[in-house]
């Protein structure tokens, strides 16, 4: 019926130069009547088409995270977990996938179904430093990857095991400078900016120390506590615990001023070491090519949860800041300086991805 209506006001109008002046009236009614028709179906099969489409989410969420638990994205993600469940209304599920310096995880991410249901928890050294690290690695981040919005920042801290002599960081050049290659420091992996922190810190002060990475900052603070490694540079939320016991001397934060839950220590630019300021950003992406109503839906629901005062105080207990973007555009444009930035400072120290 509808194929007969359309066809007819078709042959209808085409005729219209060759009828009468009652016959194009009548011509010109039908056509206007023909024209409404197919407008009025358009529009019903457009709401029926949205009415019909998947909603976001419409099952349980994965949040990888890049690393073992109980380091500091992991810290974050137990945090952000329910929250989200509860402004979404699915199950956020946190999956830690360490390994590789943290590119299992972003590559899991970048490999899975754009569609909303899975997204990353990374971190400055896989999506910022991996890239000048491992530039063979078939994933590149600010392709493959969607930034959302930056979550946190994370303030650095050089700690020591209580075995090693001194409180402070000239203390401990000075020890290590008297037995080159005789001590070890750990990391929270290859692609970490502590690692490349620390790297600096050895070239400029002259001391030589085996560097020794683990699968995330928990498992580096672990080695620390059991005597494995004389120092760890990983970030501060994972030191906090133990500050207070003596199992651990903290002798510099890696932040552009002192931590209130460190006041009496300082920074590494107070100690000698002014270009190292910056500290460690995390941030939530999702595969490329996922539709762009989920990703703005997202950002408004991680604003919104950020700058909850509760938010706000449960992150900064753990030494972390809480730091949203004010758009996607805005976290990818901070990708790129980064990528750069942290690509400088690895061919500056002459780090190679292990």
């Amino acid at each position: 019926m509808l194929e007969h209506d359309v066809s007819a006001g078709v042959e209808q109008v085409a005729e219209t130069n060759n009828a009468g002046p009652l016959e194009e009236r009548m011509q010109h009614h039908t056509f206007r009547i023909t024209r409404g028709l197919i407008a009025a179906l358009l529009a019903a099969a457009g709401t029926a088409f949205a009415q019909n489409a998947p909603e976001w989410p419409s099952r349980p969420i994965r949040m990888i995270v890049p690393f073992a638990p109980g380091g500091a994205t992991d810290f974050v993600a137990r945090i952000l977990q329910p929250r989200l469940t509860e402004a979404l209304g699915q199950q956020v599920v946190v999956d830690n996938r360490g390994g590789a310096a943290g590119n299992i995880g972003v590559e899991i991410v970048a490999r899975a179904a754009p569609d909303g249901h899975t997204l990353l928890l990374g971190s400055v050294g896989p999506l910022a430093i991996n890239p000048a690290l491992f530039p063979k690695f078939s994933v590149n981040p600010l392709r493959d990857l969607i930034p959302v919005t930056t979550i946190v920042d994370v303030p650095g801290a050089l700690a020591i095991h209580s075995s090693v002599p001194g409180t402070t960081l000239k203390d401990f050049i000075e020890f290590a400078r008297a037995r080159p290659n005789q001590m070890n420091y750990g990391s929270a992996g290859a692609s970490s900016a502590q690692r490349l922190m620390m790297e600096f810190v050895m070239n400029k002060s002259g001391i030589k120390l085996t560097h020794i990475p683990y699968k995330g900052g928990a498992v580096a603070t672990a080695a620390l506590l059991a005597g494995e490694v004389s120092a760890s540079l990983v970030s501060v939320t994972t030191f906090l615990p133990y500050v207070k016991t003596g199992r651990v001397k903290v002798i510099a934060v890696v932040a552009p001023r002192r931590l209130a839950q460190l006041p009496e220590i300082p920074t590494l630019a107070e100690s000698g070491f002014p270009q190292l300021t910056s500290a460690t950003w995390q941030g939530i992406y999702l595969p490329a090519g996922t539709p762009r109503p989920i990703v703005n839906r997202l950002h408004a629901v991680l604003q919104k949860i950020l700058n909850d005062p509760l938010t706000i105080e449960r992150l900064d207990v753990g030494g972390a800041q809480a730091m949203v973007s004010k758009s996607p555009e805005e976290f990818a444009e901070f990708m790129k300086v980064q990528t750069e930035f942290w690509a400088r400072m690895v061919k500056q120290t002459g780090v190679e991805g292990e």
